[in-house]
């Protein structure tokens, strides 16, 4: 398979995860958001594991509970804490510093040349995200923004350790162990946070199959396959994709009108991911010093 066809199947799990905006308030309203984070995790990660029929060695146990904990666990939970605690645009802002965040550490834990195209790119998504989702009159609030920021560390230093840790088998056993690790240090905050569950309708069941499913199970396959064959910055990247996706979806099924600034942000993180993914191309302006010393 060629580099763009990987690139075009890594992507289809950013623009799926704009749908769980959507999903989750229009077909899962008043349920506790650790609630839906054990419930997206966990069964994905045990459909995953029945598929693979394949457990981790015990020595691989503790990586695999660091992973899920960085890539499901903590995320989800900040992500969940930012979105409740903070106006949307302002989590988004913050959440997309992960690309960012992504380049500096591959840079220092892998060893990966530093290119001023990938930065550049990068902070262009984050300025493309906030035309696109920042609204006039937010007001702050310091445990959201903790939230954000915590999210988008976790991530990155989950998506990096990913390339780091990979492991010699498919990446569907490798999205499998890490959904399943999730979902289990998710059980306990879970039932504490929301002991009492909401009753489980037609649509909250569908709603709940597509996070799953969909939205964890395939994506994660698709995003564990990227990481393995394109790297941690390459896919980073194609991140900013999901706030675009879910203005889109918002659009499309909520009737929601983008405005004049809106569209230019739309194209401003177009045309930030295409930049990030030409950066693996051109020479490197910056090297790392185990790069220099190869």
């Amino acid at each position: 398979m060629t580099r763009s066809a990987d690139i075009a199947l890594t992507a289809l799990a950013p623009i799926v995860w704009g749908s769980s905006y959507i999903v989750s308030t229009q077909a899962l309203p008043g349920f506790d958001p650790m609630l839906v984070s054990l419930l997206r995790a966990l069964p994905a990660g045990l459909l995953l594991l029945l598929l693979t029929r394949q457990l981790p060695p015990l020595d691989w146990v503790p990586r695999i509970l660091i992973l899920g904990a960085l890539n499901f666990a903590i995320f989800w939970g900040a992500l969940f804490v930012a979105a409740y605690r903070l106006p949307g645009g302002i989590a988004a802002t913050l959440g997309a510093l992960q690309p960012l965040i992504v380049v500096f550490l591959a840079s220092v834990v892998l060893g990966t040349e530093l290119r001023l195209t990938a930065i550049l790119s990068s902070l262009a998504g984050v300025f493309g995200v906030a035309l696109l989702i920042w609204t006039p009159g937010v007001q702050f609030d310091a445990l959201g923004i903790a939230a954000a920021l915590i999210g988008a560390v976790s991530m990155a230093v989950g998506t990096v350790l990913s390339r780091k840790w990979q492991p010699s088998v498919p990446p569907l056993t490798f999205a499998a162990w890490q959904l399943t690790a999730g979902g289990i240090l998710l059980l306990p905050v879970a039932i504490i946070i929301a002991p009492d569950w909401p009753h489980f309708d037609t649509s909250a069941l569908a709603g709940l199959v597509w996070l799953s499913v969909i939205g964890a199970a395939l994506t994660y396959v698709a995003f564990f396959r990227g990481l393995a064959r394109l790297g941690p910055a390459t896919v980073s990247s194609l991140g900013f994709l999901s706030p675009l996706s879910a203005v889109v979806l918002g659009g499309v099924f909520l009737n929601q009108t983008l405005s004049t600034q809106q569209l230019f942000g739309a194209g401003v993180i177009v045309v930030s991911v295409w930049a990030a993914q030409r950066a693996a191309s051109p020479k490197p302006l910056f090297q790392t010093a185990r790069s220099k010393a190869a």
